[in-house]
C-alpha cells in the first residue's frame, strides 16, 4: 500500500510527458464548486490570496502538486490551514524577468500553478501558455489584485471578492474567528453568479454561507469592502 502514491506519481508524470488528450475536472473544497468548474487547460483570474489558497487546497488534498510563482509574501501557515499540502507545493517567490518561463517549466510537474504577473500578459503569451496547460494537463490561477483585468487577456473565469465581513470582533475587543465573503464569478461563456462563502469559518473550513443566501445574484447585508489587505491580515491570524 505504501508504494501506491509513488506509482500514481509516476503514471501522472508519464501522462504529462505524453501530453493530455482531454481536460479533466479538478476537485475543489465544498462551496467552491458553485463558483467554478476548475479543470486542466484553463486560466482563472482572481483577486484574493485566501481564495487562491482555498482553490489550491482541493487538488492538493487529492495528491496533486501545486506551485506558486512571484508571490513573495505567500503565507505558508495560512495555506496549510486552508488545506494545502506544503510537501507537494513548489514556491518560487522571486522569479525575475523570466517568470513566464519559470511558470511554463513548473507546469511540467504541478497540476495547479498560482502566478502574479509583474506586467500584463499579451495575447501571444497567453495563447502559448494555454496550449502548454492543455498539453501538460495543468491549470493556472492568476493573481490579478495589482493589475486588474489587464493581468491576463480573456481568461476562462474571473473570481472577485466584492464584499467581506469578519466575525468575532467587537468594539476594541475579541479576535478573528471567521470570514464571510461574497464572490462574483464571471466569464468563460457561462452565466455570471455571486456566491456567499465562509472563507474560512471558525473551524477553518471553507463552505457556503447560507445566512447570506448561499448562491444568488445580489442582495445581502455584507459590510467591509473589498478583500486585498484584509485577507492578508486574516491569513496572519490563521497562521498564528
Amino acid at each position: 500500500m505504501a508504494a501506491t502514491p509513488t506509482i500514481a506519481d509516476l503514471r501522472q508524470r508519464v501522462q504529462r510527458m505524453q501530453g493530455a488528450a482531454v481536460s479533466r475536472l479538478l476537485p475543489v473544497l465544498p462551496g467552491l464548486g458553485q463558483l467554478i468548474d476548475l479543470q486542466t487547460g484553463m486560466v482563472c483570474c482572481l483577486d484574493s490570496p485566501g481564495l487562491a489558497m482555498s482553490l489550491m487546497a482541493g487538488p492538493s488534498q487529492a495528491g496533486e502538486w501545486t506551485a506558486v510563482v512571484g508571490v513573495p509574501e505567500f503565507g505558508f501557515d495560512a495555506a496549510f490551514a486552508f488545506g494545502v499540502d506544503l510537501g507537494r507545493c513548489v514556491v518560487v517567490p522571486e522569479p525575475g524577468e523570466h517568470w513566464l518561463s519559470v511558470t511554463a517549466g513548473l507546469v511540467e510537474v504541478a497540476t495547479l500553478v498560482l502566478i502574479r504577473p509583474p506586467a500584463p500578459v499579451n495575447e501571444q503569451q497567453a495563447a502559448r501558455m494555454i496550449a502548454r496547460l492543455r498539453q501538460k494537463d495543468a491549470a493556472l490561477l492568476v493573481d490579478c489584485a495589482q493589475l486588474g483585468d489587464r493581468a491576463w487577456p480573456r481568461p476562462q473565469r474571473r473570481l472577485s471578492v466584492i464584499d467581506n465581513q469578519w466575525s468575532g470582533l467587537g468594539r476594541g475587543h475579541g479576535h478573528l474567528q471567521g470570514r464571510r465573503v461574497r464572490v462574483r464569478s464571471r466569464g468563460g461563456g457561462v452565466p455570471d453568479r455571486t456566491v456567499d462563502l465562509w472563507l474560512p469559518d471558525q473551524h477553518l473550513e471553507v463552505r457556503l454561507d447560507y445566512t447570506g443566501g448561499g448562491d444568488h445574484t445580489g442582495g445581502g447585508d455584507y459590510t467591509g469592502g473589498r478583500d486585498h489587505a484584509g485577507v492578508d491580515a486574516f491569513d496572519g491570524q490563521v497562521a498564528g
